[in-house]
């Protein structure tokens, strides 16, 4: 299997050994690095929040190896078809009024057909109705479907590169790194904004870690938002007994993320629910502007609303304020 990047699709902005010189830093001048950098791009204390749905659940033919929904696997998550609208639209409402700015939904597919990308465009137009952003991850797209979505009104297309090139052929063999790189290809071309990011804790090195942060930051240009994934371990995945992620090599992840990416929306993702609140807080002091919001992301638990509103008050966040349109893309 053919893993590599092509030249054509990473400018190499930020080499490996740039990163990985950032990770060696000692932990206080690296978060202090961090913490001016996301000072001179970002609203110091504001945090953006975004919540996320699965629309469609479960079933899904790829062999990811730290996904439940993966149907290679035995877990609990339960196939469920495409959402009805109604109900879409319930959930949406509900996030919005409390405190969501971004709306994000999620199908268990490959790729998507014409007629199932039919009824998501619905779902998009309906919540973009609601005053909400709006952000899907459908898997690969065809010739076409990115221009179909944008013209509907969609705001970001989420394709994680997972981890880096290198590591890649370890976690995922049904689909390889440049079928993720031409999507991200077809969705900056739609003139679509770029949600891709990846895991930690996937029993990788920091030389791995590196290699991801490399990835996304030499995207040209890089991702105007950047989920940093902790692995959530579900028993019947292949990756449910992996080796826990020494916490502060997570915070020194964010750090690096945020100096090698200045200017995008670093986003604390999966995995909360397990962390401290002292090893959130530092995230943030590392740059992270972003969350999920709501007490479960696709199939996996989150933190619930009353805690991330304590953990807010007691460390002075504040919703972050809309973007405007001159500043949506990194420089």
């Amino acid at each position: 299997m053919d893993t590599r990047v092509r030249h054509e699709t990473l400018n190499p902005a930020w080499p490996v050994a740039a990163i990985l010189d950032l990770f060696r830093l000692p932990f206080n001048d690296l978060l202090l690095q961090a913490q001016t950098i996301h000072r001179r791009h970002h609203p110091a204390n504001a945090v953006q929040q975004s919540s996320l749905l699965s629309i469609k659940t479960g079933a899904c033919p790829e062999d990811c190896a730290y996904c439940p929904q993966s149907s290679r696997y035995e877990t609990a998550v339960e196939a469920a078809p495409l959402m009805p609208l109604p109900q879409v639209l319930a959930a949406a409402r509900r996030a919005r009024d409390a405190g969501a700015q971004r709306f994000c939904m999620g199908a268990a597919w490959r790729s998507p057909t014409e007629r199932q990308l039919d009824e998501v465009i619905g779902h998009v137009r309906a919540v973009k109705e609601l005053g909400m952003e709006t952000c899907v991850t459908l898997g690969m797209l065809k010739p076409g479907q990115a221009e179909r979505l944008k013209a509907a009104g969609l705001d970001y297309y989420n394709h994680n590169l997972d981890t880096s090139p290198e590591y890649y052929g370890e976690i995922i063999r049904t689909r390889t790194y440049d079928d993720r790189l031409q999507t991200l290809r077809r969705v900056r071309e739609a003139g679509l904004k770029v949600c891709c990011g990846g895991i930690v804790g996937l029993g990788e090195s920091r030389e791995v870690r590196a290699g991801l942060i490399a990835a996304l930051a030499s995207l040209d240009p890089y991702p105007e938002s950047v989920p940093i994934n902790q692995l959530v371990k579900v028993p019947g995945t292949p990756l449910a007994d992996a080796p826990d992620l020494d916490p502060l090599e997570f915070v020194r992840t964010i750090a690096v993320t945020r100096i090698a990416m200045p200017r995008t929306v670093v986003r604390l993702s999966a995995g909360r629910e397990s962390m401290h609140d002292s090893t959130q807080a530092l995230c943030f002091m590392a740059g992270a502007n972003s969350i999920f919001h709501g007490e479960q992301l696709l199939t996996t638990p989150n933190p619930r609303a009353a805690a991330d509103a304590s953990l807010f008050e007691r460390l002075g966040l504040v919703p972050m304020p809309a973007p405007a349109d001159s500043d949506s893309h990194p420089a």
